[in-house]
């Protein structure tokens, strides 16, 4: 199978489907692998890391489009790689279509196989594709949060953690699976007050043995 890991064009986004440990795995596997140039360059891996494992690098996205059957991503594909999307490629990414009826109607026009992250299923039902976006988000909520909290940033210069003489802050989240957990570790790590509002009474029960009274 020829594999290809195309490069993030979305704004913001660094981030790059396979790494170079991962590459080698697939390349000892048989298959062939090409990356596009400096796709992994906003993660710290640059092309020739991939080549050390024996990837190939292609020059450009319309190259990369071209040279393989199956294309690897982080986010959802741009208007000018769903142009280079054909019938025969399979496209693996974060989809996420149910908010975007405009790109799920365009990748059925290109005809492509198109294949979401975050609906892949293991044999028990679990989400293994999603479950590592859902830590990164639940982390990177109250990290975020508290910079907006800031003065400086518009907020009401509120010190999550607290210190002698300053009331610590007050964190309600909403949700207690993979992304609500992974906020509750990182608010109470920090020092935060936190109360956790759910409807699932065993994801709740998980959280109050695990945090015990430092959970609301």
């Amino acid at each position: 199978m020829k594999i290809g890991i195309a490069k993030e064009i979305k704004d913001h986004e660094f981030r790059v489907a396979l790494t170079p440990e991962g590459v080698d795995e697939v390349v000892r596997n048989g298959h062939e692998v090409w990356v596009e140039t400096t796709a992994g360059q906003g993660a710290d891996f640059p092309d020739d890391s991939y080549r050390a494992v024996g990837a190939r690098i292609a020059s450009s996205a319309e190259e990369l489009f071209d040279r393989v059957e199956t294309i690897l991503k982080v986010k959802e594909p741009l208007a000018s790689e769903i142009a280079s999307l054909q019938p025969r490629h399979t496209l693996f990414t974060f989809l996420h279509l149910a908010s975007s009826k405009p790109l799920t109607e365009a990748l059925m026009k290109s005809g492509c196989t198109a294949i979401a992250y975050e609906t892949m299923e293991d044999e028990k039902g679990h989400l293994p594709m999603l479950l590592p976006m859902s830590q990164i988000a639940g982390k990177l909520a109250v990290q975020i949060g508290a910079h907006y909290l800031e003065r400086t940033q518009g907020g009401k210069g509120i010190l999550l953690g607290g210190l002698p003489g300053v009331s610590r802050g007050h964190v309600v989240i909403l949700g207690a699976g993979g992304v609500g957990s992974n906020a509750v570790e990182v608010a109470l790590g920090i020092g935060a007050r936190v109360t956790v509002i759910g409807n699932d009474m065993s994801q709740l029960q998980r959280l109050q043995e695990r945090f015990g009274n430092n959970l609301t």
